[in-house]
């Protein structure tokens, strides 16, 4: 058949990719029938929403591709019919089927062994449960997520592929609705602080795998749970992020800026992309010694800036003599982000593997390499 071809296809791409070496995870890949949890999807259309469905050319191949696949735009359901009836729609994407990389990474990450008990946060479109299943047992793995139209669709999606974990709508970063007790959890959202629930529906010992819901620095990390509902572990060299749990989202940050006068530029030796980019390292120093900061996309040329809400923001430009800077508002942002870039030239340029979180109730704390004596800084910035 076509869709195990492309399945065979997909499976040889993560493992060239190197996200993909456990052979229990290989077979769940293999075999989970990704197409059955995908039956319609948006697609990028000139900024705005296309709706796809499995009638249309180049569906299958667009399911077993390593993109990321929008399920929902606003929370809203009909957003999908309405593209298909009049064309492609704008909206802000609130579900989605992620991208395959990165769900081969958490699920390694979650280091499931046999037996273990295992909780989902996000249920979605119910493939990331179903690969749980094939490699848990379904009797092992229950899922959760705040939608009940996704909860409804994932529970008939994954009894047709023969699994039936435990499947609950709730609010996920309350945890399961029972008092159950996970060996496992795995947030497949975002969030911005972690959840004292999941802990406490965690075994002493038992991992939490999640992202950070961050305007910078985002990104994966895993904690061992203690004895007393506290956690404790390290950012993840990998880089990932989702879409944040309803209840972690940011507030809208206004997307306006001044313009720039001529007199307002000047030289600076610091890109934007070195701030905003994953892949340059200092990004996540930089969210930690920049709280509250966020990025802003300028149109109509696609550039990005610097904004804080207290009105302060940051521009750079880039002349045939190098990179210029200009700035406003009470705080001078660019002169704060040279400073973190000097700290953290000075500190050795460590990237995100070297930094780790400290969770003891609301107090939930980022360090530098030792949470005793290394650098430390609030998780929920300032």
């Amino acid at each position: 058949m076509r869709s195990q071809r492309l399945r065979r296809r997909l499976v040889r791409q993560l493992v060239a990719e190197d996200v993909l070496h456990e052979q229990p995870w290989v077979q769940a890949f293999a075999t989970v029938p990704r197409h059955v949890f995908l039956p319609r999807f948006f697609v990028p259309a000139g900024g705005q929403w296309a709706a796809v469905d499995r009638s249309d050319p180049g569906w299958l191949e667009r399911v077993y591709s390593r993109d990321v696949l929008v399920t929902q735009l606003d929370d809203d359901p009909s957003r999908w019919e309405l593209a298909r009836a009049t064309g492609s729609v704008p909206g802000t994407p609130t579900s989605s089927s992620s991208m395959p990389a990165i769900m081969a990474i958490m699920l390694e990450e979650l280091q499931v062994r046999d037996g273990d008990q295992v909780l989902e946060i996000g249920t979605g479109t119910g493939y990331n449960a179903g690969l749980l299943c094939h490699r848990c047992g379904s009797g092992s793995v229950s899922t959760v997520d705040i939608d009940p139209g996704l909860t409804a669709a994932a529970r008939e999606r994954l009894s047709t592929c023969g699994y039936a974990p435990t499947c609950a709508t709730g609010d996920g970063a309350l945890g399961f609705p029972t008092g159950i007790l996970f060996d496992r959890v795995l947030c497949t959202a975002s969030v911005s602080t972690i959840p004292l629930a999941w802990l406490a529906q965690t075994v002493p010992g038992g991992l939490v795998v999640t992202t950070l819901n961050r305007p910078l620095g985002g990104g994966l990390v895993r904690l061992i749970v203690g004895e007393d509902g506290t956690a404790e572990g390290r950012i993840l060299p990998r880089d990932g992020r989702f879409m944040p749990l309803r209840a972690h989202r940011l507030p809208p940050h206004p997307a306006h800026l001044p313009e720039p006068s001529d007199v307002d530029w000047r030289p600076t030796g610091l890109s934007m992309s070195e701030i905003l980019k994953p892949r340059r390292h200092f990004e996540f120093f930089a969210s930690l010694e920049l709280p509250d900061i966020h990025p802003v996309r300028i149109e109509p040329d696609g550039t990005f800036a610097l904004s804080h809400p207290d009105g302060s923001w940051a521009r750079t430009r880039r002349t045939d003599s190098g990179v210029e800077v200009a700035q406003g508002g009470p705080r001078a942002l660019w002169d704060l982000a040279e400073q973190a870039h000097h700290r953290w030239d000075s500190l050795g340029r460590p990237d995100r593997s070297h930094f780790g979180l400290t969770v003891r109730g609301d107090e939930q704390t980022l360090w530098l390499d030792n949470p005793e004596t290394g650098l430390r800084w609030p998780l929920g910035g300032t």
